[in-house]
Formats: structure tokens, sequence, C-alpha cells
């Protein structure tokens, strides 16, 4: 009886787990935190390798991120976080308008839509940048992340990206920057995956000595944790900040070994 029934009446089959936490390595996946659920983050990343044993190739020096997301509905998240990175706080706004499902409606994709501003809060030491107004620490961030889940153990998503930055030190910034990222993620065991993402800026939109973000690493789910252990050219863990302010040279060894570690929690249980 309940095969007829669902001949006659199909049911909404949703695609889950496309990544194993809300970010890849620096940006935003399309997966959302559940309605009611705190997810706490903890993002960490040391110096560069190619700093030699001196340094611990890069172990003595460190940047941190310490981050609150919250899933308001089941397609709204809404997030804070500060980092030490020009000690910036941050607060991002996340929606899902599609959801990937096969049954009752055909969805291909998931197609979610990230604002971000972020506060430079780092004291003003540049004399000639006089004055210095608050709105000069202001950027933001506009993202579409369209995504697929194609199996159990391939993931990918486009990340088209307009970055503007109130204030810029030379003419040859753009303040309205346009990135295309693209993640992707691949299943290697129940609980290890491989992720990589990658942003890329036109050059003549930021000035000399600016890389395009390339982060690699590996997610490993241990029950109510998912730690993250990646390489990155990216100091910075805000959007504007690994999008347009990397200076790090993968070829000459300007990477920083990371990891990221989210622990969720239930704040608000729903009725059903």
């Amino acid at each position: 009886m309940l095969d007829l029934l669902a001949d006659d009446e199909p049911v909404a089959q949703y695609a889950t787990a496309g990544f194993k936490t809300t970010r890849i390595i620096n940006g935003h996946s399309f997966e959302l935190n559940s309605h009611g659920v705190m997810d706490f983050k903890i993002s960490h990343r040391f110096g560069r390798l190619n700093t030699g044993p001196y340094d611990f190739f890069g172990l003595d020096a460190a940047s941190i991120r310490l981050g609150l997301d919250y899933g308001v509905t089941p397609w709204l998240n809404v997030g804070v976080g500060r980092s030490s990175f020009l000690k910036t706080y941050d607060g991002f706004v996340k929606v899902k308008f599609f959801r990937q499902q096969t049954g009752e409606r055909n969805i291909p994709i998931s197609a979610l839509w990230v604002s971000d501003m972020a506060v430079v809060s780092q004291r003003n030491t540049n004399t000639s940048l006089d004055p210095y107004l608050f709105s000069h620490r202001l950027n933001y961030t506009h993202q579409l992340i369209i995504g697929r889940k194609f199996n159990d153990a391939i993931s990918v998503q486009l990340m088209p990206t307009l970055v503007h930055r109130n204030f810029v030190l030379t003419k040859a910034e753009a303040n309205d920057v346009f990135v295309l990222g693209v993640g992707g993620r691949v299943k290697l065991t129940k609980r290890i995956a491989l992720n990589i993402e990658y942003y890329y800026v036109q050059p003549d939109q930021l000035g000399p000595g600016f890389k395009n973000s390339l982060s690699v690493g590996f997610d490993i789910e241990t029950g109510g944790h998912v730690f993250q252990l990646h390489f990155t050219n990216s100091t910075g863990m805000v959007e504007n900040a690994f999008m347009t302010q990397t200076t790090g040279d993968w070829l000459k060894g300007d990477v920083h070994f990371g990891f990221n570690v989210s622990r969720v929690f239930t704040v608000y249980r729903p009725k059903h």
C-alpha cells in the first residue's frame, strides 16, 4: 500500500551532507545549520612553512578567528566572528532559496545568497591617512553559491562574488572586486573527505603582490565535531581578506598550515 501511495504522490527527496560543515575551508559551502542549531567555529592559521626551522615552519606564528553561526530557520543562517587578522569583526546573512531535490519536484542544484560585512578595528598608524574615517574600515561581500551533490562522494559549487572595499591604499587597487570561486569535495571514507577551493581575481583589480587564494585540506568527522586540516596561502579568514588580500605564493612555499574546528549545539528544538 505504501508503494502505491508513493507512486501516486511523490515525496520530496532532498540531497543532504554535500559538505560536512557550512564552510569548505575559508569560504561558505552550500550547507546550512539546521533550524535552532548553533555552530561554534575555531579557525586557526599558523605562519608560513617557508619561514624554516627557526620559526618551526610557521608554528610560532598564528592567526585565529572565532565565530558563531546560527540556524534561524531551515533556509536562513546568520553569523558573527572576530579575527586577529587586522583585528576584524564580521557578520553575515546566508539564505538558501533553492534546495537540491528529486521526487515531488526536480531541482538539480542548491542555490544560496551570502552577504557579509567586515569592520577593521586595527589602529591606524599611517599618518598619511589623516583623516581615517570609520567608513574607511568597512568592507562588504555579496556572493551567489550554486552547488550540486553529484553522488555520495562528489560535491561541487561555483561562487561568483562581489567584494566592495570602502577604502584602498593605492590607485592600482579597485574598490569593487569581482571574484569567481570554485570549491569541491571528494569523500574518501565514511568520515574523511578531501576539500579544495580556489578564488580567481583579475590581476588589474588588485595591486602588485596579491595572489589568488588556493586552499586544500581534509575534513575529519568525529561525532559532534568536525576537524578540518588544510594548507592555504591566505592568512585572513573573512571573505574580503582571503579574496583580495592574499599575498602568499604556493610556488615559493608561502603556505600556511591550519585547521577549523566546528562544534554544534542545539539551542532550540522545533516542535515538528
